[in-house]
């Protein structure tokens, strides 16, 4: 069957596998959400970050409708003094 190298080749592989254990990771170490109360420093700052961020576009998004609402008033305006005559 197997020769005796063969044999010591098989029995020292065997041993280092049994050596090798098992990574112990704790949660959220591996992307993973938190258990618990989560809310440390880097969240909440990430969070307030994330806000901000949303509050800035939605007052972009506001200016950029008033602007085109003062627009279509004047249109109108423009428009009913074509229809009444007066320019």
């Amino acid at each position: 069957m197997l020769g005796p190298t063969s044999r010591t080749a098989v029995r020292q592989s065997l041993k280092l596998r049994s050596g090798l254990g098992a990574r112990f990771m704790s949660e959220g170490s591996t992307g993973a959400p938190r258990g618990g109360s989560a809310d440390d420093a880097f969240v909440k700052r990430e969070r307030a970050q994330e806000d901000y961020y949303v509050r800035q576009h939605e007052k972009e998004q506001l200016a950029k409708l008033r602007q085109k609402v003062k627009e279509q008033e004047k249109k109108i305006e423009q428009l009913e003094d074509k229809v009444n005559g007066t320019k």
